[in-house]
């Protein structure tokens, strides 16, 4: 019901039914760790195709594509990539000759999927890229709606689990938006998810390895994980859904009228 507001924010694949409709721009937050992983592999040239399952299926469309298949973080070995940022910067994608990646995941890779089947224009948003994400979304949106879909994790009996790192990460990118075109137009989901991140801003380093996916990992082996999602500007590049596969946005409009 936000479809009278231009910056529109909600929750998971429902959620992004609900708030993606005619909106210029799909940003998609899944910090722990799709996105994180989608804007480090792009960042490294990797094209990344978006899959909703791990199964058969999806070994088949990485062979089809020439891709590597994103194994689970428990079973990789050397020269093998996870849905684990730190497992593709610890990579020597060069020597594994890595240009191509089929990531699954069942929430923001999903959701991803989801949006692009239903037309929407698709960008990967993090923490390490939500103000440059944000800024290129907004040169190009114009007086358009943006929709902002946090995907959250899941319960184990398959309900949507909200995943405040996502809210955070959604909070990230609307707060550089209202930075260069102010609050009016903001849903109140949109204004709750800002002032969620401005409240911890100054200390996400802290906060992110306490929260719940943050401690999951950490429990499990995997910190550096967390490390490298709490990276907030750490990087300029924007994943744009494009055919099936993620690459980088083109330039800034800014870049390209120099």
């Amino acid at each position: 019901m936000q479809d009278i507001f231009r910056v529109r924010f909600d929750w998971g694949p429902v959620g992004a039914d609900a708030v993606a409709p005619g909106a210029a721009y799909v940003a998609v937050v899944d910090v722990l760790s799709f996105t994180t992983t989608l804007t480090v592999a792009v960042g490294q040239g990797i094209s990344v195709l978006p899959y909703r399952w791990r199964d058969d299926s999806a070994v088949a469309v990485a062979r089809r594509h020439g891709a590597m298949l994103a194994v689970l973080r428990s079973q990789a070995g050397p020269g093998q990539v996870t849905l684990s940022p730190e497992s593709i910067l610890r990579t020597d994608l060069e020597a594994a000759k890595i240009d191509r990646l089929v990531l699954p995941s069942p929430n923001g890779s999903a959701i991803s999927v989801r949006l692009a089947d239903a037309g929407c224009t698709v960008v990967g948003v993090c923490l390490r890229n939500a103000a440059a994400a944000a800024a290129w979304v907004w040169e190009r949106a114009g007086d358009k709606p943006i929709a902002v879909v946090a995907a959250g994790e899941r319960w184990p009996d398959g309900s949507l689990r909200p995943a405040v790192e996502d809210l955070w990460g959604a909070g990230a990118f609307l707060t550089r938006l209202a930075e260069l075109d102010g609050t009016e137009g903001f849903s109140p989901e949109a204004l709750a998810a800002l002032a969620a991140y401005r409240g911890v801003a100054d200390r996400i380093e802290l906060e992110l390895p306490e929260s719940a996916s943050g401690r999951e990992l950490r429990a499990n082996g995997f910190a550096g994980d967390v490390t490298v999602a709490g990276d907030i500007g750490a990087s300029p590049v924007v994943p744009v859904l494009r055919d099936g596969w993620f690459v980088p946005g083109e330039p800034s409009l800014a870049t390209e009228s120099i």
